[in-house]
């Protein structure tokens, strides 16, 4: 018996030591985990409370406030005021109040991001969101800081080098996956984008749920009704001004009010960055005449790809283009602004920073453009709508050939044009065509895939649902119309040469729709067939997804847009 005890104390020593290492594992895996998979809700900027009148703290924290707090508890040489918001794959947006100044030699550049930990990253200027002048700057965490929960505010800086600990007093920053996040204001109601509330494709929580949350502090909080909660978009009641104690004389900069929902059950204000102004009185005349036909596509990154897809459009009868830019950075705006330039096309270039939000621009685009357009065309940069009898009915392109296809009720009850898309393949290339995709890619998949659409904007549906590229109309007074193929179809570029589609692999800008690298839905539509979750090539990439050569589109835009130059055929977006 004696002989056992030494045993059994090894044991239990064995026993205590595989359980330490596997606690150690699961602490490590819990902090590797990508912010996506990572789910709080910040203990400063949403509270539970028990009064009926109480009022959650963060609706009062203007960008002001959360940075005066910031400053507080550091030695901040001249930091910037700012507020930020945790973005997935780590990354933090910093949003600064269009009224604090950034003026100096280095413009907006030479900015850091200070964390806790003394730790700092560099802070990138991303843009100005149009809706509330704020500037945005775009940072990392830290991979130190991805350790303390909750995460903690940096201070945006331009000296670094002379500051001291940041302590974990500084304000908790808000995450991406639970946020108000932008807001507009119609003539007759609110229209707020919020993430995070309605999280599954298909399953909207009732409006009844809900209030919107008006006010900058407690004495001024103002609660209205919801009536619209659809995707991440949420519609409710403008607030009374008087009860706000904003008059309609007050200045344009005093107006800036805090707007979020209210989760009524959980007693919780859902975290925001949006701002609420009021909608003006008398509405002055649009300086510019309504367009008949507009363009919307959300993009990122396509300066390469936009001269050929505005030249197109523009010759076939749209008047304006209307693009969201998920975060570009490559030389975009200069196409933009050269493309305007010359003096045939009208850009506009809307700065939309939020990730993952495909569906609420286009729901914001439909509102925004109402005034300015009537029917409003969802195609991404890689669609070309054509019609194949205007090879037999036209000599030239004209204005008129994609109003033709709206021409086809004689009641005016079309409220929605669809349009089948045909999947173009690689068709052999390597890398980007220099005559432009059109002329590059020829031989598409047999079927017909999705379709996309033009939409009447008076038509609709309050919610402003909409599901790739199509939306619910208002039922009682506006159809659905289908083209038939020999009608009109769109030729979807699709899978281009490698390099170009695996750039397109690391990005998917739909909410409901998987990252093509995360490990769910295998089977979707919205998969490429016989790729994995890696961008790694398939072997016979050049010739894959060619079961037809279809040179339609290819012969009518040679014909109508190249010119033979002494270096050979030239095409008209070829610089």
């Amino acid at each position: 018996m004696p002989r056992k005890a030494p045993t059994s104390i090894f044991l239990i020593f064995l026993c205590l030591l595989l359980l330490a290492f596997y606690s150690l594992l699961l602490s490590r895996s819990a902090i590797s985990l990508s912010p996506t998979h990572l789910r709080f809700r910040p203990r400063n900027l949403t509270t539970r409370y028990d009064a009926p009148d109480s009022f959650n703290h963060v609706i009062r924290e203007d960008i002001n406030e959360l940075t005066h707090r910031t400053r507080l508890v550091t030695s901040i040489q001249c930091p910037v005021e700012s507020v930020s918001v945790l973005l997935p794959n780590w990354e933090v947006l910093v949003l600064v109040s269009h009224d604090t100044p950034l003026t100096s030699n280095l413009g907006v550049g030479g900015f850091y991001c200070f964390f806790p930990r003394n730790e700092t990253s560099p802070a990138n200027f991303s843009g100005v969101l149009p809706f509330t002048s704020a500037t945005t700057f775009k940072c990392t965490l830290p991979n130190r800081n991805r350790r303390l929960q909750p995460f903690h505010q940096p201070v945006l800086t331009r000296f670094p080098e002379m500051e001291t600990n940041v302590i974990s007093a500084a304000p908790v920053m808000p995450r991406w996956d639970f946020l108000a996040y932008e807001c507009f204001s119609t003539e007759t109601d609110v229209v707020l984008f919020v993430k995070g509330v309605n999280n599954r494709q298909g399953i909207n929580k009732s409006p009844e749920e809900f209030r919107c949350v008006f006010g900058n502090d407690i004495k001024n909080a103002v609660k209205t009704p919801v009536t619209s909660s659809k995707q991440e978009v949420f519609r409710c009641l403008h607030p009374n001004l008087m009860e706000l104690s904003i008059s309609p004389s007050t200045t344009a900069a005093a107006k800036r009010i805090k707007v979020s929902i209210e989760i009524n059950r959980e007693k919780l204000v859902v975290p925001s960055v949006a701002y609420y102004t009021p909608p003006r009185r008398h509405m002055p005349s649009n300086p510019n005449p309504t367009s008949l036909l507009c363009a919307t596509t959300m993009v990122y990154n396509v300066a390469k790809f936009l001269r050929e897809w505005v030249m197109y459009y523009s010759k076939i009868g749209v008047d304006k283009f209307i693009l969201y830019d998920n975060g570009s950075d490559d030389d975009l705006e200069r196409v933009i602004k050269e493309l305007n330039e010359e003096g045939d096309y009208n850009i506009e270039r809307i700065f939309w920073v939020w990730p993952k939000t495909q569906e609420a621009g286009f729901s914001h685009s439909a509102v925004y453009a109402k005034d300015s357009c009537t029917w409003m065309m969802y195609v991404d940069v890689d669609e070309f709508i054509f019609s194949p009898s205007w090879l037999k009915n036209f000599s030239q392109p004209s204005k008129t050939m994609l109003k033709s296809l709206l021409s086809i009720s004689s009641n005016g009850s079309i409220g929605q044009v669809s349009i089948k898309c045909n999947d173009f393949g690689p068709s052999d290339q390597k890398k980007h065509p220099a005559m432009g995709v059109i002329q590059g890619y020829n031989c598409r998949r047999q079927a017909e895939q999705r379709h996309k659409s033009i939409l009447l904007l008076e038509a609709v549906d309050h919610s402003l649902l909409n599901v790739i590229h199509h939306f619910d109309l208002n039922n009682n007074h506006y159809n659905w119309k289908e083209l038939p193929l020999e009608a009109g179809v769109i030729n979807h570029y699709k899978y281009q040469a490698w390099p170009e589609f695996m750039t397109k692999f690391r990005r998917r800008v739909s909410a409901f729709v998987a990252d093509w690298r995360t490990r769910v839905n295998p089977m979707s539509k919205d998969r490429t067939p016989g790729l994995g979750f890696q961008p790694i090539k398939p072997e016979g990439w050049e010739n894959m997804f060619c079961d037809v050569k279809d040179d339609r589109l290819k012969l009518w835009t040679k014909k109508w847009f190249g010119s033979q130059t002494p270096q050979g055929l030239k095409m008209a977006w070829q610089l």
